[in-house]
């Protein structure tokens, strides 16, 4: 972490923390009081995206392969890291053993893509922040109008096209359902864990 003053707050962003077993403890003994920033979407969604961010690394079998172990059994691929991280109740267990829920703001990944500026409005709040934010700071040029970009100085700063907004594979609705089906005992879990109903179907 970079030397922070004390009218300053450092962010730091590392999505993998979330499902790094002793990354709670570290961060606890760094600074007790650090507040932390989770973003969720709905984990079938998130998988896809995981997938299609994979795939332009490397060649990939298609989603459903990798998805499910069989197919015609509906046995889902429990091991594959883009389906594991999903079950966010088995990993936000972990942070709350370490840290408060008090410390733990939850970001709608869904909202923060459709309404930025409102949930980056509560953002702002939890971190004890003015409010500065609002809807002026950005706009839906590039990434076809998926992803919100950011204007800065009057000038758009847009998170790395191959990164955001790429177009999800067209996957089987009935690989999808049974994913819904997976996580919806965990969803049902987080939800009740951090107090917010995502409507993740």
């Amino acid at each position: 972490m970079p030397v922070t003053y004390k009218d300053q707050i450092t962010i730091e962003k590392t999505p993998g923390y979330f499902v790094t077993k002793d990354a709670p403890r570290r961060i606890f003994a760094m600074d007790p009081a650090t507040k932390l920033l989770l973003v969720v979407r709905d984990p079938v969604t998130r998988s896809i995206s995981d997938y299609c961010q994979a795939a332009t690394k490397h060649a990939m079998r298609p989603y459903e392969e990798m998805a499910l172990l069989d197919e015609s059994l509906g046995l889902v691929n429990t091991s594959w890291g883009a389906i594991k991280i999903g079950v966010y109740a088995k990993h936000i267990d972990r942070w709350l053993q370490v840290f408060p829920l008090s410390q733990i703001h939850i970001v709608d990944g869904e909202r923060l893509i459709e309404q930025p500026a409102q949930e980056l409005a509560k953002v702002e709040n939890f971190l004890g922040l003015p409010r500065f934010i609002n809807d002026a700071h950005f706009y839906l040029r590039g990434f076809k109008g998926k992803f919100p970009c950011l204007l800065r100085d009057g000038r758009p700063h847009c998170l790395g096209e191959k990164t955001k907004g790429r177009d999800h594979p067209v996957v089987k609705e009935s690989v999808l359902e049974r994913l819904r089906d997976f996580y919806r005992p965990f969803n049902a879990k987080f939800y009740q864990i951090v107090g917010k109903n995502f409507g993740w179907s």
